[in-house]
């Protein structure tokens, strides 16, 4: 029997670039309703914004997964879907941005087959909406 795909939506937050900031992520796959989220006293909204993808997948017990990552981050969603990433590693991410996070983010994004779709932010998606809340709500707790 087919497993079904797992949704994962995300999003990063941060008050001031750079500034306290949190992430909040909403795994689902069938019944299965996850919510996770932390904050940081200081770091930026593209740290979070990729942190939230990372710790998303991360947390997928099942190996080879097909997952379908929803996020309102134009860098990431194009870093991948546009390969930019890819041709970064090959350059060991020299004078890019958060080389440890996309290191990171490599090494679980091949363990599964992920796909990115991307979603306009604060457009009244349920889920890209409570991820929000809870990365603001993360983010908070250091201001």
């Amino acid at each position: 029997m087919a497993q079904l795909p797992i949704q994962l939506y995300t999003d990063g937050s941060s008050r001031g670039n750079p500034g306290p900031g949190g992430y909040g992520v909403v795994l689902k796959c069938g019944t299965h309703y996850k919510e996770l989220s932390e904050g940081f006293e200081e770091t930026t909204n593209n740290r979070m914004e990729l942190l939230a993808v990372i710790v998303g997948l991360e947390a997928i017990k099942r190996e080879n997964a097909e997952v379908i990552v929803y996020s309102d981050s134009t860098y990431v969603v194009k870093a991948v879907n546009e390969g930019w990433v890819f041709g970064w590693e090959k350059k060991n991410f020299d004078k890019k941005a958060n080389p440890d996070l996309w290191i990171r983010f490599l090494q679980i994004y091949r363990k599964h087959r992920v796909r990115f779709v991307w979603i306009k932010g604060h457009a009244g998606h349920p889920e890209n909406e409570r991820c929000d809340a809870l990365a603001v709500a993360a983010a908070s707790k250091f201001l």
